[in-house]
């Protein structure tokens, strides 16, 4: 009987313009070694990962360098050069692409290139939590801190109510099926579970934790440097 295994596919096609760097934010020095760097070696960490794939652009001129210093995690990582213009398409190639290798029911969990906060725990907390569920389901935290809809001029008009909200993180981890089919009929998503929604399923939500933010603005470095160290 097939038992399904779990695959890390990481969409790493973006250029991070927001960063304001020379390069992609995924490619930015953080604690000696690139952003993408410290996610490729935590999915390589967890026993549960059976095989790594990272979905870059056809012209990047970074990984071949990132895969060659990765040592032994470069045994179980792929590159696929088929990054499209929006991450929905990027995810998509790359699921097309790890066909032969995948089955309908194993477990894909797409992560951002820009969360080097991810660790092992938390992938099995997620795998752990997801292991019988029919849908699959993220990462992500309960929205904490008040929330406010601005007007033009930047003025507050009213307070949203926070009650039910959560803040998307990833591993978003579904079956590759599922998730083949969901991205190939929707065009609007910015996230996988957001595909899973529109089919009219209900993914699960588990708790996260601060440290896997998503790196956007210059000062997140910083801030990616203290939590790597175990300061924050």
């Amino acid at each position: 009987m097939h038992s399904p295994r779990h695959f890390a596919l990481i969409p790493a096609a973006g250029v991070g313009a927001r960063m304001a760097s020379g390069r992609p934010k995924q490619y930015l020095p953080l604690g000696g070694k690139p952003v993408l760097q410290h996610v490729i070696e935590t999915f390589h960490a967890s026993a549960l990962i059976a095989h790594t794939f990272v979905v870059v652009s056809p012209g990047d001129p970074y990984i071949d360098a990132l895969v060659a210093a990765s040592g032994p995690a470069a045994q179980r990582l792929t590159v696929i050069r088929e990054g499209g213009d929006t991450r929905r398409l990027s995810v998509l190639n790359g699921l097309r692409a790890i066909r032969g290798a995948a089955k309908d029911d194993d477990w894909v969990l797409v992560h951002d290139a820009a969360r080097p906060g991810l660790t092992p725990a938390l992938v099995e907390r997620l795998a752990a939590s997801l292991r019988d569920d029919p849908v699959g389901g993220l990462l992500a935290l309960p929205v904490v801190d008040t929330l406010k809809r601005s007007v033009e001029g930047g003025r507050a008009e009213t307070t949203v109510p926070r009650e039910g909200l959560w803040a998307a993180q990833t591993p978003q981890m579904f079956r590759y099926a599922l998730l083949a089919r969901a991205l190939a009929q929707t065009a609007d998503v910015t996230d996988e579970s957001g595909a899973i929604e529109q089919l009219g399923l209900k993914p699960k939500l588990v708790e996260g934790s601060p440290r896997n933010f998503k790196l956007t603005l210059p000062h997140d470095l910083a801030l990616a440097e203290l939590h790597l160290k175990g300061q924050q």
